[in-house]
Order: structure tokens, then sequence, then C-alpha cells
């Protein structure tokens, strides 16, 4: 039986060349970082130069942690990115109210360390287009995300929410195949786990995780 092929995103893209190899590797979206603590940030103007790149070749995925309005009006103009993707404490209201603001599909993040952490999905599934499951901070954590670490894939067992969800944290291209394999995911979302150091992208290696996301497809 034919399955959809896997959506594969890489994040943190911060230069031309690795904006080049993930588009050449065929990623189905590109996110790029507007959060100043997180060593992936991109200016605004940066933003505008790399998305032109893009030419809707993927989608471009605007990642903000509790922005307020004029930050996402600001990138709206800037980048005009697909879909904005909330990465903070964002409540599905603010979810919803940032949709009808900007007319973009909306993508939540949410950390997961145990079950009782899937309860707050359904609360998301009328406001969000995307759902993204990565792991909960260390508690010393300076920035959201799982911070390149994994959480247990077990606890997505029979995990099948309405809305398309994305597999993040720790993944790379060593590990991303037996990931999908085990959750399900319709996609998966990798950033450090491409990187030679922290926000620094590495074409071979955003290959090779591309390469093996597909493999099951």
């Amino acid at each position: 039986m034919a399955t959809d092929p896997t959506i594969v995103k890489i994040c943190g893209l911060k230069t031309a060349e690795s904006l080049a190899a993930a588009l050449d590797a065929g990623a189905d979206m590109v996110g790029f970082v507007f959060f100043g603590p997180s060593p992936r940030n991109v200016s605004l103007s940066e933003a505008a130069a790399l998305g032109r790149l893009v030419n809707g070749r993927a989608r471009k995925v605007a990642l903000t942690v509790d922005a307020d309005d004029a930050l996402i009006d600001a990138i709206s103009r800037a980048f005009a990115p697909d879909i904005l993707q909330l990465h903070g404490k964002e409540t599905p209201e603010r979810a919803a109210a940032l949709s009808a603001r900007t007319g973009k599909q909306i993508m939540k993040a949410l950390g997961v360390s145990g079950r009782a952490d899937l309860a707050a999905v359904s609360a998301f599934e009328a406001a969000c287009d995307w759902l993204l499951l990565d792991a909960k901070p260390p508690k010393d954590a300076t920035r959201p995300g799982g911070n390149g670490q994994a959480f247990d894939w077990s606890i997505l067992d029979g995990f099948a929410p309405p809305r398309p969800w994305l597999l993040s944290g720790g993944l790379n291209a060593g590990n991303v195949a037996d990931a999908l394999a085990r959750t399900h995911a319709a996609g998966v979302d990798v950033s450090s786990g491409v990187e030679s150091a922290p926000g620094v992208k590495d074409t071979a290696a955003i290959r090779a995780f591309v390469t093996a996301a597909r493999a099951l497809s």
C-alpha cells in the first residue's frame, strides 16, 4: 500500500549555502528562527534575502517564541512566511488570533516528556494547521524546544491526532528512519541534528538526513 511521502523540515537555516543544500535535497519546509537568544536567530533583513532564494521550492516557516503582534507583523511583511511556528507558551486562543490576523497556516510546537503531555494536543486542534511534538527543554535551558535531545517515542504509541504532525527532538540521519517507523509521524523536523556546531549547518548532514527520512516513503 502506498504511503504519503514523509514531510521533511530543516529548521534554523541562516546562510544561502545551507538553504541551497536543504532545497536541493528536497526539503518540504525550511525554517527560520526569529528569537534573539537562539544561535540560529536571523534578522528581518537576513530572512528577507534568504526567503527570496526559496522561490516557491519549499514552504517557508517562521519560528517565533511568544512574539507580540508588532514582531509578527514585521516578519509577515519582510519574510512572507507560509507557516508561523509558535514555539513558546502560546495558548490556543493566541494561535487562533494569529491565524486570523495573518492569514497564515499555524504550527504549534508542544513539549513532550510523558503521555500526559499529549492532552494539550486536543486544545490546539481547532486553532492550528500543524502540530510539532518536541522534547521538553531541560530545566536550566534558556531556549524552548528539545535542545537536541530526543524523548521516549513509546509515549506516542497509538497517537493519531486529526491534524498532521511533525516529530522533533534529537533527530539525525542515523535515527530518523527508526523514529518514523516507531511513531508514524507525518513528518520530521531537524535543526541541531544537521549541524557541526550550534547554529552552523553541515550541508552533507542535511543531504543525509533528507535521504534517510525518505527511505520509508
